[in-house]
């Protein structure tokens, strides 16, 4: 696959190099420079919010981190977990002296690294919660949320944590409100064509030119079933169909939905996703309360799609509308 980079070896550092200049409020910081935070720096009384994750997804992680949502973000090698250094480095800059939650999403690595790093930087004195990213309904059964993977409806739990971190909360109730936001989301995603991380002499996977697989994963982990392409009305009732099939216990009637281009998918097909999926979710009698639509979580040049819904009550509506500010996301 082409690709604009000059040595694979330099992509990620570049890239972080080129997100940090291009967005001042943003600063590389660690002693490899694997670390985003605010440009403020971590604010005294504060509870820190913090993310981290593989490089290839931009936004996701480090395109969010701003006013009302994180403070900073680990960062490791496209599709690998950062390691443990840069993790405790991370909860380092965001501690504000009142707590730091470690917000991610459920991958072995990610949670080996950050448990191994909450366990040092609680030595020093900085207590530490974890909550963890578990969205995807086509990587686990209902009964099966522990196994999970977290994609792109994790930064519904960003919103709400950091919004509730900003009004002065105390670090247990940051940690219920991103658990609150990451039991009411649901997403599924559906693969077009695959992605290549620049160090790999081939593609992640192999789809043939007309077909699509559902539920393969941000990193083209396998998905549910592979078909023909088909009509995108016909694409958007499955997922839906499948994303309400796996509705919470008590979920009320308003929802937010995202609909997210994987990287390649241009915003005219995501907006003729987005119409169908309306109409479906009003014939649902569902209301629709802040849309999202565009490139919030992908996997480099992917083609395809994910739809997640985040069904809504007062206290999630109250922080997704409350004010933030990251280079990607702005609210208010």
């Amino acid at each position: 696959m082409k690709k604009l980079i000059n040595a694979p070896a330099d992509y990620v550092d570049e890239m972080l190099d080129g997100l940090t200049l291009a967005h001042p409020s943003l600063v590389r910081d660690g002693a490899s420079g694997r670390v985003i935070r605010r440009a403020s720096g971590a604010r005294k009384g504060k509870v820190g919010v913090v993310s981290g994750g593989g490089s290839g997804h931009l936004p996701l992680f480090t395109g969010y981190v701003g006013t009302g949502l994180l403070d900073s973000c680990s960062i490791g090698n496209v599709f690998e977990g950062p390691n443990v250094a840069s993790c405790v480095e991370a909860i380092k800059l965001a501690n504000g002296d009142r707590g730091v939650l470690r917000l991610y999403g459920n991958y072995g690595g990610d949670r080996m690294n950050f448990d191994m790093a909450g366990e040092l930087v609680e030595d020093e004195g900085i207590r530490t919660t974890t909550v963890l990213g578990n969205d995807d309904v086509a990587s686990g059964g209902p009964n099966e949320r522990a196994k999970r993977r977290g994609v792109a409806g994790i930064i519904y739990a960003y919103k709400a944590a950091g919004a509730t971190a900003e009004k002065g909360a105390d670090l247990d109730e940051v940690t219920r409100m991103a658990g609150v936001a990451v039991a009411a989301t649901r997403t599924i995603g559906v693969a077009l064509s695959p992605c290549q991380v620049p160090t790999a002499s081939k593609p992640s996977f192999a789809l043939a030119d007309d077909e699509i697989e559902m539920g393969m994963g941000i990193h083209g982990e396998p998905g549910i079933w592979r078909d023909r392409l088909k009509p995108a009305d016909v694409i958007v009732d499955e997922m839906i169909d499948r994303l309400l099939a796996d509705r919470p216990d008590g979920a009320g009637e308003r929802v937010s939905i995202l609909v997210n281009s994987l990287g390649a998918t241009p915003l005219e097909e995501l907006f003729i996703l987005y119409r169908r999926a309306a109409a479906r979710l009003s014939k649902e009698g569902l209301t629709i309360v802040q849309p999202l639509v565009g490139a919030f979580v992908t996997s480099m040049e992917m083609a395809g799609a994910s739809i997640s819904l985040c069904f809504l009550d007062d206290e999630i509506a109250a922080a997704l509308a409350a004010p933030a500010e990251c280079p990607f996301w702005r609210v208010g």
